[in-house]
């Protein structure tokens, strides 16, 4: 895959999704909930690891923890293209990956409700 991205003024990227991914539609390593937070480890890139163009603008776009549906729609490529380019991050040690907060572990509504009630009662 070349790193050179063709680009049409009027068009945007003429570079089909699956030629950016390789072909591929799965990550090799894990599957990304679009909530999941990715965020870049500083891990500096070593000399043998081969990163496309689209893999180094992943890198730049989560500099900070940012979701999964985030990073798609900032990099302007669909969310398959992301989670199997942010997995090839993920195996080279590039980015962290959390999963979102469970419903269950989340405060009660209720809670919360009490504690914004006290916040303005203050």
């Amino acid at each position: 895959m070349s790193d050179v991205e063709w680009v049409d003024e009027d068009a945007g990227p003429v570079v089909r999704p699956y030629a950016v991914t390789g072909g591929r539609t799965r990550t090799a390593s894990a599957r990304f909930d679009l909530l999941a937070m990715a965020v870049a480890t500083g891990t500096p890139i070593s000399a043998g690891t081969h990163l496309g163009s689209q893999h180094r603008r992943l890198l730049n776009l989560v500099r900070r923890a940012r979701p999964i549906a985030e990073i798609a729609s900032d990099a302007g490529l669909p969310v398959g293209v992301i989670r199997v380019l942010l997995g090839d991050l993920l195996d080279h040690g590039l980015i962290l990956v959390r999963s979102p907060i469970p419903a269950a572990s989340a405060p009660p509504e209720n809670l919360l409700r009490e504690l914004i009630s006290g916040l303005r009662a203050l």
